[in-house]
């Protein structure tokens, strides 16, 4: 990391102490975990404090980690073979480690410094998912957190106006958490005679998209491979 996350990341540990827990990040960012308690008088702080001024929050998104530990893919880096990656799924590793199954992330920016770090705040245990509203420390959280509500199913509490922003008002589940089914549970269409849209069963077969297994590929069979003569001129 550069250094002027090293001397910010002093700064918030200094500040902060225990209140924040430092992650470890794969892209090289600063990431921090912080309790539900302390969200809000976090954020007041990282917000208004001289030595932080992350005036903007530019994105919050949900997160579901319910096949969190799953392993099914042995590097994370991408490769011209693509699914040659993938473990079968008797190998696949599953994490004993046991934390809430949602959690939210705020992604910050600080205008002032030029700088940028992320927040990770687990929501409460059991059914529905509740966590605090930040609406009242970034005003542009509100239509965030409502996606989240929406593709997650997270509450947040004392949000000022917490509906559906991207599915119908009348829809039932939230596509984004793991168990929702990939083809959904209906479907809609034109009704000519009855003149509007009507919601039917879902009629679309599920199919496997992207494969989580190894494969044996004959394009990588020698004995397969033409051998290439050269073209004289």
């Amino acid at each position: 990391m550069s250094s002027k996350i090293d001397t910010l990341a002093s700064t918030i540990e200094a500040r902060f102490g225990a209140s924040l827990q430092r992650r470890i990040s794969t892209c090289g960012e600063l990431t921090y975990e912080v309790s539900g308690e302390q969200l809000l008088s976090v954020c007041q702080t990282l917000r208004d404090d001289a030595e932080f001024k992350f005036e903007q929050l530019v994105d919050l998104t949900g997160v579901d980690y319910s096949e969190y530990g799953r392993v099914e893919w042995s590097t994370q880096e991408s490769t011209s073979t693509g699914f040659s990656r993938g473990v079968t799924r008797s190998d696949a590793v599953v994490s004993d480690v046991q934390t809430p199954r949602f959690a939210v992330v705020y992604h910050l920016l600080s205008v002032t410094h030029n700088v940028r770090m992320r927040l990770r705040c687990y929501c409460s245990h059991g059914e529905p998912p509740l966590i605090d509203s930040v609406t009242g420390v970034w005003a542009s959280a509100n239509w965030f957190e409502r996606e989240a509500f929406d593709m997650f199913g997270m509450l947040f509490h004392n949000h000022p106006d917490l509906r559906r922003i991207l599915t119908d008002y009348g829809f039932i589940g939230h596509p984004f958490r793991k168990d929702f089914p990939l083809i959904g549970n209906v479907e809609v269409r034109y009704d000519p005679e009855k003149g509007r849209v009507v919601y039917e069963p879902v009629s679309i077969e599920p199919r496997v998209l992207v494969p989580r297994v190894i494969r044996d590929d004959n394009r990588y069979e020698t004995a397969l491979k033409t051998p290439v003569i050269p073209v004289s001129k």
